[in-house]
């Protein structure tokens, strides 16, 4: 049985990816300090025998948490990824839980010959020049913005990760995660489909910011966890980075008016905020190539599985 670290995994990924891990047959450490996750989020598996949480902000060394047990893999997962959570009064923390968590991380990856998959975004393309974006694509990153903390902190992990596979030869993988959606978000996050749907089943106004025509892909969270499984699980000789999400472009528009049409709402348009990427879209042929994988999921199966979990849960958060 491999023994899974999983930082970041009371969030809206790691709860799901938790719950993968463990029907696969693995003992899962789950360690998050809760700032953006939420324990309701892994209550149900709490008392699973080969699951434990482990409350802890990866700044601080992980060394003495685990009781000499052996980890196997590592994902790291561990940062607020709405631009409602890192910017402002947390960026300063954003930025280091980017860089000095990854700095934690890869050192109990060193010591433990551990394989660690570093969930990096693809906020590290910035307002990209390239269309759609291919992994060997550098970047338009404005490095002294308000989403710099979170941009320039996971390229600056990126660069730690590869500096431990050249001097120390660290088993990395590093992936790049575009937009995701699915059960276990949450509502006031500020992602865009989780705001379109708790708006609309609450009875608010659809908030578009800009004109809508900005365009997005959007990637069911089943899909994604099943193309990191892959990843983790490859060979040493593969490290990435690779392009994780979905390649079917929206525009912002298209998605508001498709959630209205399921749940109902009138949409308002507001300012666009800055540094608002105009177009965000992966070129996943790498993926599609080494791993045969695509998403199977529609946006419209799943925004009905979304929809579904958020009605569930409509009692659970503020309208």
């Amino acid at each position: 049985m491999k023994t899974i670290l999983l930082t970041g995994g009371t969030g809206f990924i790691g709860a799901n990816l938790c719950r993968r891990l463990l029907h696969e047959g693995c003992r899962v450490i789950c360690v998050d300090n809760n700032y953006t996750g939420s324990m309701e989020n892994i209550r149900e598996i709490l008392q699973n025998p080969f699951f434990s949480f482990v409350e802890h902000n990866i700044c601080f060394p992980l060394d003495t948490l685990f009781g000499g047990e052996k980890i196997d893999q590592i994902y790291n997962l561990a940062c607020p990824a709405s631009p409602r959570f890192y910017q402002g009064a947390h960026a300063v923390e954003t930025t280091k839980t980017c860089v000095l968590g990854a700095l934690n991380i890869l050192e109990l990856a060193k010591r433990h010959n551990a394989v660690v998959l570093q969930a990096s975004t693809s906020e590290v393309y910035g307002e990209p020049l390239e269309h759609p974006q291919k992994e060997s694509y550098r970047g338009n990153v404005n490095p002294v913005g308000v989403r710099a903390c979170y941009d320039e902190g996971k390229r600056c992990a990126e660069s730690l990760f590869f500096d431990y596979r050249r001097l120390y030869g660290t088993r990395i993988k590093v992936v790049r995660i575009f937009n995701t959606y699915g059960p276990f978000m949450d509502p006031d996050d500020g992602r865009v489909i989780s705001n379109f749907i708790c708006q609309a089943l609450t009875g608010r106004e659809i908030t578009v910011y800009g004109d809508g025509s900005q365009t997005r892909s959007f990637c069911y969270i089943d899909d994604l966890i099943e193309i990191m499984l892959r990843v983790m699980n490859s060979s040493d000789d593969f490290t990435g980075p690779l392009n994780i999400g979905n390649d079917d472009e929206y525009t912002i528009k298209a998605l508001a008016e498709c959630i209205t049409a399921k749940l109902g709402g009138r949409i308002v348009y507001k300012a666009l905020p800055a540094d608002d990427p105009v177009k965000r879209c992966p070129d996943i042929s790498l993926a599609k190539t080494m791993f045969d994988w695509e998403p199977k999921v529609s946006l419209d199966e799943g925004l009905c599985r979304t929809a579904a979990y958020f009605k569930n849960c409509i009692g659970q958060y503020k309208k």
